[in-house]
C-alpha cells in the first residue's frame, strides 16, 4: 500500500503544471539541492546507457554541457578506479564526468586513516592493490600473493594443488586487517584464505591453536545481495559473498563475524561522504546558496532507498539532538554510524535538511511488491535483502516517490524545487 502511494505521489507531481515564468529564469538561481545517482539499473544496464539517462542529463546540463546542479554518482561498484568509472560514465551519458563526482563503494575508506599504516589483506577483483594505495593504505597483500606464499592453503581446485611439498614460507608479513572490496572471481579461494587469516590472527602458515576473538578488523565495501546487469534476473552481489563468509566463520568458530566498518550503500558513512562532495562541488562552481536538500535516485529498495531514508533519519535526528534507531545496536554496526550521527549533530555549519529517496523501475525494483509488509512478519526474513547488521524497518524501504525512470526522477525534483 505504501509503495503504491509513493507511485501515485510521483505520478501526480509529474503531471502537475510547472512554475509560471517570473521574468528571471529559475536556473539563474543558485541551486539549493543536489542529486545522488545510482548507476546500474538507473543510468546503465551493463555497459549500455538507458535512453532515459541521456534525456535526464540533457535537462541537468546547459547549452554548453555544463551541469546546472551539483550531483554525484553513488554506486556500490568497486572493481575499478574512480577515474575509469568516470570515463565510462562520460562515454555512456555524453558529458564530462570527473573522478571527484564518482563515489565507489570503497571511496569513503580514505577517511579510515587509523588503518592506513597496517598490513591489510585485500580481496575482490580488478585493481584492488591500486585502489588500496590510492585510498591511502601503505602495506597491502592480495589474495593471490597470499596463495602463492602459502600454496597448501588453496586446495579446492585440484589443478592448482602443488605437485610437491613446498618449502616453508619465511619473511611473509603478519596481516593486521582485511579489506573486502567486492566479490572475487574464485570464491572458494578467497573464503578459505580469509578464514585462515582470521583464525590464525594474521599468520596463516601457523598451526591452529586458540581461535582469537575478537578477530582482526574487517572493512567491507558493498553490501548488495543482488544487482542488475543485462540479464533478465538480478545477479549475485558482494552481499552474497559476505553472507557466505559470515556463515562459514560462525559454523567453524561458533561466533559472529564482526565488521569494523560496512561501507557503501546503505551505510550512513557513504551518504555523509556524498553530502560532503556535493557541497564541495557547489562551492567550486561558485554557487552561494547552501545545499538544503538531497535527492537520491536508485533502483534497489534495500540499498538505495534504505540508505537514503536512513541518512534522512540521521539528518532529522541530528537536528533534534537525539539518536534515532536504524541499525542494530551491535559494536560492529553501531560504531561507524554513531560517529556519523555525532558528526552531524556537532556540525553547526551543516545546511542539509533532508535526503529524499526516489525509486525507479528500470532495474532491481519492478512494481512486484518485493518489499515485505509490516503485517506479514513470518515472511520478513525470507525477503529482506539487506545486510545482517541492518535490521529491517518497513519505513526505511518505502521510497518518498516511485517513478518510471531517471528522467522522471529529475523532472520530479525540478518541480519540487520550482526549477526549470
Amino acid at each position: 500500500m505504501a509503495l503504491r502511494g509513493s507511485l501515485r505521489a510521483g505520478r501526480a507531481l509529474l503531471r502537475a503544471p510547472g512554475p509560471a515564468a517570473r521574468g528571471l529564469c529559475a536556473h539563474s538561481r543558485p541551486p539549493a539541492f543536489g542529486f545522488l545517482f545510482d548507476v546500474d539499473g538507473v543510468l546503465v544496464r551493463g555497459s549500455q546507457a538507458l535512453p532515459a539517462a541521456r534525456r535526464a542529463f540533457q535537462r541537468l546540463s546547459d547549452g554548453s554541457g555544463r551541469l546546472r546542479v551539483p550531483l554525484v554518482f553513488l554506486t556500490n561498484a568497486g572493481n575499478c578506479l574512480r577515474s575509469a568509472k568516470a570515463r565510462e560514465l562520460s562515454q555512456a551519458l555524453g558529458l564530462q564526468v570527473s573522478p571527484e563526482q564518482v563515489i565507489l563503494s570503497h571511496s569513503p575508506l580514505q577517511l579510515f586513516s587509523r588503518f592506513h599504516q597496517r598490513c591489510m589483506l585485500v580481496a575482490g577483483q580488478g585493481p584492488v592493490e591500486e585502489n588500496a594505495h590510492t585510498l591511502g593504505f601503505k602495506h597491502v597483500v592480495t589474495i593471490e600473493a597470499l596463495r602463492k606464499a602459502y600454496p597448501l592453503l588453496d586446495m579446492v581446485d585440484h589443478s592448482r594443488r602443488p605437485k610437491e611439498l613446498p618449502p616453508p614460507t619465511t619473511g611473509f608479513p603478519t596481516i593486521e586487517g582485511v579489506i573486502l572490496f567486492g566479490e572475487p572471481v574464485r570464491w572458494e579461494t578467497s573464503l578459505q584464505l580469509i578464514t585462515d587469516v582470521l583464525l590464525s590472527n594474521g599468520n596463516p602458515g601457523a598451526e591452529l591453536q586458540d581461535v582469537p576473538y575478537p578477530h582482526l578488523p574487517i572493512l567491507a565495501c558493498n553490501m548488495d545481495l543482488l544487482w542488475m546487469a543485462e540479464a533478465k534476473m538480478p545477479r549475485f552481489g558482494h552481499g552474497t559473498f559476505l553472507l557466505c563468509l559470515e556463515n562459514i566463520y560462525k559454523k567453524v568458530t561458533g561466533r559472529e563475524l564482526k565488521y569494523e566498518a560496512l561501507i557503501g550503500k546503505p551505510s550512513p558513512v557513504t551518504y555523509r561522504y556524498a553530502q560532503f562532495l556535493i557541497q564541495q562541488q557547489a562551492e567550486k562552481q561558485g554557487w552561494k546558496a547552501p545545499i538544503r536538500r538531497l535527492y537520491a535516485v536508485g533502483d534497489n529498495p534495500m540499498s538505495d532507498v534504505y540508505g537514503a531514508n536512513l541518512y534522512n533519519s540521521y539528518l532529522k535526528s541530528a537536528q533534534q539532538n537525539q539518536v534515532q534507531a536504524g541499525v542494530k545496536r551491535s559494536p560492529q554496526a553501531a560504531s561507524p554510524h554513531t560517529e556519523v550521527y555525532l558528526e552531524l549533530r556537532n556540525d553547526c555549519n551543516n545546511s542539509v535538511e533532508s535526503c529524499e529517496s526516489i525509486l525507479v523501475c528500470t532495474g532491481v525494483y519492478r512494481h512486484s511488491g518485493d518489499v515485505p509488509k509490516k503485517t506479514e512478519p513470518h515472511t520478513m526474513e525470507a525477503v529482506f535483502h539487506g545486510h545482517r547488521d541492518f535490521c529491517f524497518d518497513p519505513n526505511l524501504v518505502q521510497a518518498s516517490y516511485i517513478v518510471q525512470d531517471v528522467d522522471d526522477a529529475v523532472q520530479l525534483a525540478f518541480k519540487k524545487e520550482n526549477w526549470s
